[in-house]
């Protein structure tokens, strides 16, 4: 088993994955757990997951979010999506405007690396047309998508990417 730092450091934007290999069912729950294991403001879980199986749902994803082709090839998509109002009943509209997002970011991270904990790979898409995005998922009003995930095995393993230097990126005070 990899250890965190492991799991990490093999989290790659996966944009081509196997043909006829499906994500398990077993697997996909145990991903599904990791997400809502993930910390959140007052331990509200201000979001939603949407787990999109279906080829057509995932090609009008794919088109909702500019022709990203690997949306609908992968064979799992999931949507991550912010419930503001269950947040702004605690904490206004800082919940509301804030911690919603941030809940809702903070469980796709965490289900992108068990993902990779799993075996399987994923990418995080970020740039989609909120209201078409959701309206195919049916969300709920007030119920705004945050970010997909497509995931899937890989059909192939991108090189690492550069990242900035830890001093360009860290203060010290």
């Amino acid at each position: 088993m990899w250890d965190f730092f492991e799991t990490v450091r093999n989290r790659h934007s996966i944009r081509k994955y196997r043909d006829n290999a499906p994500v398990e069912n077993e697997k996909l729950h145990a991903i599904l757990e990791m997400a809502c294991a993930a910390p959140s403001a007052g331990d509200l879980q201000s979001y939603k997951i949407v787990v999109i199986a279906d080829q057509q749902d995932r090609k009008r994803l794919e088109q909702a979010a500019e022709d990203q082709p690997f949306i609908s090839q992968a064979p799992i998509c999931l949507a991550f999506c912010a419930d503001p109002e269950r947040s702004a009943e605690k904490y206004g509209d800082r919940g509301r405007n804030l911690y919603a997002i941030q809940d809702a970011t903070i469980a796709a991270t965490f289900a992108q690396l068990a993902i990779v904990a799993a075996g399987m790979g994923s990418t995080w898409v970020g740039h989609f047309n909120d209201k078409a995005v959701a309206d195919i998922l049916k969300l709920d009003k007030g119920v705004i998508p945050v970010a997909l995930l497509s995931i899937g095995y890989p059909a192939d393993i991108p090189e690492q990417s550069n990242r900035r230097r830890l001093d360009d990126v860290v203060k010290h005070l």
